[in-house]
């Protein structure tokens, strides 16, 4: 996938913001799915199962595997990990960018390190590199 604008139903964006205002001392993660037109249509909360997941988060492995499964039953395919930064911006830290996987997926960030006004922005993780897309809100 390798577009320099990514579109985003708004609907999905909604629950994504509110899943991370729900937890605002602790990263909240998970996946993403895309319908067969690779539109991204459902989202998958998974449990933050790091040590410290004010500042990290780890996709638990069973719901991730869960989530996963979950995706390809609905034909579905990977679309996007998200994850909330709830003290810092949207932008991958270093070890966000080294523990990356899944190359082919996007990474959303959100930031609830705001004044008022929640962030979220897009990265493509690769090696050691993060190259940030353009988020597009579409009604859907």
């Amino acid at each position: 996938m390798n577009h320099c604008q990514i579109s985003l139903p708004r609907k999905l964006t909604n629950q994504l913001l509110h899943l991370a205002q729900r937890s605002p001392d602790t990263e909240v993660c998970g996946l993403i799915g895309a319908d067969i037109n690779g539109m991204p249509a459902s989202c998958y909360p998974v449990d933050n199962s790091a040590a410290t997941p004010a500042t990290r988060f780890l996709l638990d492995a069973s719901q991730q595997i869960e989530a996963m499964r979950q995706i390809r039953e609905k034909g579905e395919t990977l679309f996007a990990i998200y994850h909330s930064h709830p003290h810092t911006p949207a932008q991958p830290s270093p070890t966000d960018i080294q523990e990356a996987s899944y190359p082919d997926a996007l990474h959303l960030i959100i930031s609830l390190n705001t004044k008022g006004v929640l962030e979220m922005r897009g990265f493509k993780m690769a090696g050691d590199s993060a190259e940030e897309v353009a988020l597009n809100l579409i009604e859907a």
